[in-house]
């Protein structure tokens, strides 16, 4: 295998050179606990501040709304959890949409377990949520929208303004993960009415292990880590310092870049998506044409079955994920998928690629060649496939 071509980046990301320069002094000569009150901690204090004030102004917001955690799910977690014990007395309600992350979905069904009350919206075939039925949920007792900013498998960007709108004009706080969207589109969290938000800093080449919730100034969320005043009191522990730095230095790339790698991403990703359809029969792409995040291709192919797509291309240094949760063990396809009314027998046959700043339109041309000759293939030894070819 010469050369491997990453196409999971909506999984994890490689850190940037930048971003690991950045941190590497604060694991050695700065590797002081920014809680000090020596001077030598104060290094390590103006780095977190500053890596703060970053991510705060990428969202249109000020330092104090903005709080490290450990990475996206224990964002969703917090933002979740807190809301519902923090608001109950006003109701027990929560409204959100089947298509969501399970770092939302499974923290939901938590709290059903403790007596609160779940709407989960459907939503079309491209998975956008419908507004008028978003509307229609709420109820006297609803206290939290949380709906996603931007769909991990088929890329669907919600439409979080409006939702935004509608839970301001109701008296409802708005949570909304935006794990895959932050630094794959700007985000004004005043602009869209928003609350509180989730990220993640390995999505766009930071490092694991650190994220944030954005909180708007005013909610009465308690602390989700007991033990310590870190974080304004609100997040018990130590600072990760260095991921902090990373996680700041990430963002301000990303931003910094965002306009020239979202037109490339887009190129590649509308012409990688025009040559599949046109040269493959019998496939369709999932998630919406135009309101799609830059770098998501989400093909279902007919007659055939994720993993063993999967496998062949791993074969031939191609990395990418399957539509199903075949990978997890569960003999499920993607509850994703199923919502936006695929059948189990397509939605099996699902590939999902997402792109990064490395992949290349030669790349992707090698890519839709590959996957040319391995459906071919599988499709030959699917009796489905026989079953259909005879019919015709």
């Amino acid at each position: 295998m010469s050369k491997v071509i990453y196409l999971d980046h909506a999984a994890t990301t490689p850190a940037r050179k930048e971003v690991v320069d950045a941190m590497l002094p604060y694991f050695t000569e700065d590797f002081w606990n920014p809680g000090g009150i020596y001077s030598p901690a104060s290094k390590a204090k103006e780095a977190v501040t500053k890596s703060r004030d970053i991510i705060a102004k990428s969202l249109g917001t000020t330092s104090e709304n903005i709080y490290f955690t450990a990475g996206g799910s224990e964002s969703d977690n917090w933002a979740i959890k807190e809301t519902a014990q923090a608001y109950q007395s006003k109701g027990k309600h929560i409204i959100t949409s089947k298509i969501e992350h399970h770092a939302v979905l499974h923290t939901l069904e938590y709290l059903e377990h403790q007596g609160f009350d779940v709407t989960y919206l459907d939503v079309d075939e491209n998975g956008f949520v419908r507004l008028e039925e978003l509307e229609a949920a709420i109820r006297p007792d609803t206290i939290l929208i949380t709906i996603m900013f931007a769909n991990n498998e088929i890329g669907t960007i919600e439409p979080v303004k409006e939702i935004g709108e509608i839970a301001k004009k109701h008296g409802v706080l708005f949570h909304t993960d935006a794990v895959q969207a932050y630094g794959q589109v700007p985000i004004d969290v005043d602009e869209y009415h928003i609350d509180m938000l989730s990220a993640s800093g390995h999505k766009l080449n930071g490092p694991k292990g650190i994220g944030f919730l954005y909180i708007r100034k005013g909610l009465k969320l308690r602390s989700f880590v007991h033990g310590g005043a870190q974080e304004r009191k609100r997040r018990a522990g130590t600072e990760n310092v260095t991921g902090i730095v990373g996680l700041g230095k990430a963002v301000e790339i990303a931003f910094a870049t965002m306009e020239e790698k979202t037109k490339k991403e887009i190129e590649l990703r509308d012409s990688t998506i025009k040559r599949l359809l046109a040269e493959i029969p019998y496939c369709r792409l999932n998630g919406d044409n135009e309101k799609r995040l830059p770098n998501n291709i989400n093909i279902s192919f007919q007659f055939i079955e994720g993993e063993s797509l999967l496998i062949m291309l791993d074969m031939q240094g191609i990395c990418a994920s399957s539509g199903s949760a075949c990978t997890s063990g569960s003999l499920d396809p993607s509850h994703v998928l199923l919502a936006i009314g695929l059948p189990h027998e397509i939605a099996h046959g699902s590939l999902r690629m997402t792109l990064g700043e490395e992949n290349t339109k030669e790349d992707m041309d090698f890519v839709v060649d590959q996957l040319k000759e391995i459906v071919s293939k599988l499709r030959d030894m699917s009796p489905l496939y026989e079953d259909f070819v005879k019919k015709m």
